[in-house]
């Protein structure tokens, strides 16, 4: 008798509020093969280790893709404490849970691990030297998160935006439909990362045979180098705003975290190990501006 029955391969989205998390619900439909199971941090908190401990025992998850983090960046300089437990020791004890399980975790991680100082995109391999407390909570969970769990996938992103959330897209749009300038620093330059785009390449990643499975770290940006200046400038273009966009240094911007100057990540691991052409942030910023007007 021929058996019709299918095992549907589990995937747990912790963090499933922010915007990655948001972006991978948006894409669970075009993935009938698989379960999903999203999480929030009321859900599944990850700095609570016995809850996670317990919630492993009771589920069977083949894949955990862990969007859950701390992201003040400012706030991080006088909250360590939490941004060390949620980004760093909480990312630890879910390597080693997923290691325990034999799930493969994909962790999302952070351009912020670098200083800035460079002159050419960085490598995954490149030195790492973060200036503000944000950036060594993040890399201190990549280091955890590694020695726990070798397997792990670590996808470093920068400058992260979606249609959900809070982020720097949707505050400009705004800004640009209330007032008749703004200024934004035109001296740090890295990658905008659409969220959806970011999604994709996660479920493509999952959705790769057993034998392709990937491990270590990797980078993931769309394609473009510009600064937070041109890209409101790009903004303002596709709304067809009439706002003014005034270009300042960060030294007229002071914020408590200093930001890297230079966060620009290199691609060419992920395309060549994926064989793929990522979208310029553009193209990209059309997609999401669309979704939001």
């Amino acid at each position: 008798m021929q058996n019709n029955f299918v095992s549907n391969k589990t995937i747990l989205v912790t963090g499933a509020n922010g915007q990655l998390g948001n972006e991978l619900r948006q894409l669970a439909s075009d993935y009938p093969d698989y379960q999903f199971q999203f999480t929030t941090k009321e859900d599944l908190p990850i700095d609570n280790f016995e809850r996670v401990k317990n919630y492993f025992e009771d589920t069977q998850i083949d894949y955990c893709i862990n969007c859950a983090a701390y992201t003040a960046v400012d706030k991080a300089e006088t909250e360590s404490d939490k941004a060390y437990l949620i980004n760093a020791y909480a990312v630890a004890n879910l390597a080693q849970v997923c290691l325990n399980h034999q799930t493969q975790l994909i962790h999302i991680s952070t351009d912020y691990v670098f200083n800035g100082s460079a002159s050419v995109p960085y490598k995954e391999d490149d030195a790492i030297d973060p200036i503000n407390t944000y950036g060594a909570s993040k890399l201190k969970g990549e280091e955890l998160a590694l020695n726990n769990n070798p397997s792990i996938l670590i996808i470093r992103s920068s400058w992260v935006y979606s249609s959900f959330g809070n982020n720097f897209v949707k505050t400009m749009v705004r800004l640009m439909n209330e007032k008749e300038s703004i200024n934004v620093v035109n001296d740090q330059y890295g990658c905008p990362t659409y969220a959806a785009d970011l999604a994709d390449i996660i479920m493509k990643i999952i959705d790769r045979p057993k034998t392709n499975s990937l491990s270590g770290i990797v980078n993931y940006c769309n394609e473009g180098i510009i600064n937070w200046h041109q890209f409101a400038l790009g903004i303002k273009e596709i709304i067809k705003g009439n706002c003014i966009v005034n270009p300042i240094p960060s030294s007229a911007y002071i914020t408590a975290a200093k930001r890297p100057q230079y966060s620009v990540l290199d691609t060419t691991k992920i395309r060549s190990l994926l064989g793929i052409n990522i979208p310029h942030w553009r193209a990209s910023l059309q997609k999401c501006l669309s979704a939001l007007i």
